[in-house]
């Protein structure tokens, strides 16, 4: 059977005019004939914007700005004893991605220790905690999706050096969706 025919009677022919139909949809904003698409990007072990949020050391990698707000992704760089209290997101799913060292993580009530390989996925609405345990340096990829608490993670990271003022994170977190339990 040649391409044509086949496409003829599959329906396969009505399936791509009406994909093609999304793809090239335009906003009002957009132009005749344009396409919005996101560009591809490779990240480098060394790229990406480094910050100190309250102690957890992230390299911010792929921003929501990047990826049409759809996933934000950052590597934490973190010493053994540091963590995060339990909290919720509202609007973020959470993956957990350990490269080096052991994280142990709380999602639910449900404790586990991640090794180098392992992966947490954390949903919005479920309360989950982490912290590094061991003596080494831990090294995770987290991802976000949707994007947006990169926007958090920089005004965490602003604020002055020391313990924390918790009421202060506290409203930061908030205006994410994020609330400690």
């Amino acid at each position: 059977m040649d391409r044509q025919s086949f496409i003829k009677k599959s329906g396969a022919g009505i399936s791509y005019a009406l994909f093609s139909g999304f793809i090239f949809c335009k906003s009002q904003d957009d132009e005749v004939g344009t396409l919005n698409y996101n560009d591809p990007k490779v990240i480098r072990d060394a790229d990406g914007e480094v910050l100190n949020v309250i102690g957890d050391i992230q390299t911010h990698k792929l921003l929501g700005s990047e990826t049409n707000d759809q996933i934000f992704e950052w590597v934490d760089n973190v010493e053994p004893g540091v963590g995060i209290p339990p909290h919720v997101h509202t609007k973020e799913d959470e993956i957990f991605r350990v490269v080096e060292g052991e994280v142990e993580i709380a999602i639910d009530g449900e404790s586990t220790v991640l090794k180098a390989g392992d992966i947490a996925f954390a949903p919005k609405g479920v309360p989950h905690t982490w912290k590094v345990v061991g003596s080494q340096k831990a090294k995770m990829i987290t991802s976000a999706l949707p994007a947006g608490i990169e926007i958090m993670f920089q005004e965490l990271s602003e604020l002055p050096a020391g313990p924390p003022d918790f009421e202060k994170v506290a409203e930061i977190c908030a205006k994410q969706g994020i609330t400690f339990v």
